[in-house]
């Protein structure tokens, strides 16, 4: 059973972002980790990169296959989680802790468009 967190916003494509103040923490789902296996790298965009919701911004590499990240909303990148250019891993530990890029938020009613955890549990349960 993937863990699913209460209050963060959910992509189809298994990206979540959680949204605090102007700023949102983007990163993939705990099931988009166990689907992917084994992370080995994370391609991250630069700080001061834009990001456009349903764009791709990046990309997991696993040991089992390659995943495009699709950006759940858009907005300018404010900084990457460094910690995983060495543990790239760490997505597969916690990937709710361990976000990939913190964004601040273009457009925060983006998240309309998204689902919440419950909606999210559903989908991928189908």
């Amino acid at each position: 059973m993937s863990k699913i967190i209460e209050g963060l916003f959910y992509a189809e494509s298994h990206e979540y972002v959680r949204v605090e103040g102007e700023y949102g923490y983007i990163g993939i789902t705990d099931y988009a980790q166990h689907e992917l296996g084994n992370v080995v790298y994370v391609d991250m965009p630069d700080v001061d990169d834009e990001v456009t919701a349903g764009e791709d911004f990046g990309a997991v590499e696993s040991v089992k296959a390659a995943s495009d990240l699709i950006s759940p909303v858009s907005g300018t990148v404010v900084e990457v989680n460094e910690a995983l250019n060495d543990n790239p891993e760490l997505v597969n530990s916690d990937p709710y802790e361990n976000w990939i890029i913190k964004v601040q938020l273009s457009d925060a009613s983006e998240t309309a468009n998204l689902m919440g955890a419950d909606a999210y549990k559903t989908f991928i349960n189908e």
